[in-house]
């Protein structure tokens, strides 16, 4: 196997089993872009787009990386993976587009395989080499901060202000849900219901410098985890798709994520998020699931969301870290970095 072997269909849902594993035992160590839904979020909306910038690397228990291929000829569990984004364009919704400069890592390892960290950073630096890097790990695994550090990575200055773009994970279970109020006019409508025009278009208005479209729709339809029914959205009654969210069900743990989220400027402060989100907890308990996660901007400069979910009754469960490597910084040998072994 190449450092630059791609991301495909195949190896996401590799990724999704490891989340789910992950989720069962640690779910705090779930790393920023590494949840179940995450995963099929990213993938499905950009692959087709941006595939060919994304080198991954998996590891399977048994030590060494591997293809998926013989990981399904020996039955091998994958207990770490790694995915670099490299630079590209990005052709925005409004025509402009976008150049990415640097890398990120989404990455994932199971905690029974903590000492794999440096293996996935030695790959990052290989992949990356020359590039600024990022990375987000979670802040609860304390064992991966240190590494990273012993690698040079430091917390990124751009991200401690008040408009820093870090997320904070909230949860809540799903017992004492209330009953969700529309005003006169709107009405729920699932993206079965609505269309796949209609289901982009509500996601576009809300995200204006977005890259979705439909073909990108299409490739969430097609990922491990995406339901139709668990795609709501809010039509207004002039026809505007008002706001819409996705809720992606684990259906081992019986937890469900909402990603995304996302209103239509015109609509905002009516109160038809948290009708939104109210109607898909009870979408996601009607499905199976006891608990509920979603994610926000943690940063004091980006308040309204995290209070609507503290409002709906989500509290803060964990948050990533922003790490960032220079393209100056040189890169740190083997033996500088030598690992003492993961804590206990």
């Amino acid at each position: 196997m190449t450092d630059l072997e791609l991301v495909t269909a195949a190896d996401v849902r590799l990724m999704q089993s490891l989340a789910q594993r992950v989720t069962a035992t640690r779910p705090e160590l779930i790393n920023a872009d590494a949840s179940y839904g995450e995963l099929a979020w990213i993938w499905g909306k950009g692959h087709t787009a941006q595939g060919a910038h994304w080198p991954r690397k998996l590891w399977f228990a048994g030590g060494a990386g591997a293809d998926v291929g013989e990981a399904d000829a020996d039955g091998g569990e994958p207990v770490a993976w790694a995915w670099a984004q490299l630079p590209r364009q990005v052709k925005l919704s409004d025509g402009s587009v976008k150049d990415i400069t640097g890398a990120y890592l989404a990455y994932q390892i199971h905690p029974g395989h903590a000492g794999l960290v440096d293996e996935v950073i030695a790959w990052y630096d290989r992949v990356a080499a020359g590039l600024e890097r990022t990375v987000l790990p979670s802040a609860d695994d304390t064992y991966a901060l240190e590494r990273w550090a012993a690698h040079g990575y430091l917390t990124d200055p751009s991200e401690v202000g008040d408009h820093g773009s870090w997320t904070q994970l909230n949860e809540r279970d799903l017992t004492d849900l209330e009953e969700p109020v529309l005003a006169d006019g709107f009405r729920f409508l699932t993206a079965d219901e609505a269309g796949p025009e209609a289901a982009v278009r509500a996601h576009v208005d809300a995200w204006h410098t977005s890259a979705y479209s439909v073909e990108a729709y299409e490739s969430v339809r097609a990922t491990a985890g995406y339901r139709g029914d668990l795609h709501l959205l809010v039509r207004a009654p002039d026809g505007t798709m008002a706001c819409s969210a996705i809720m992606w069900l684990d259906e081992v743990n019986r937890t469900a994520e909402f990603e995304p989220v996302g209103t239509h400027p015109a609509y905002r402060r009516r109160g038809l998020a948290r009708a939104l989100l109210l109607q898909g907890m009870h979408l996601a308990r009607a499905a199976g699931a006891t608990h509920m996660t979603v994610a926000c901007l943690g940063a004091p400069g980006y308040p309204a969301a995290r209070g609507l979910y503290s409002s709906l009754g989500f509290r803060p469960f964990t948050r990533d870290t922003p790490l960032i490597k220079p393209a100056t910084a040189p890169d740190v040998t083997p033996e500088a970095a030598r690992d003492p072994g993961p804590a206990r």
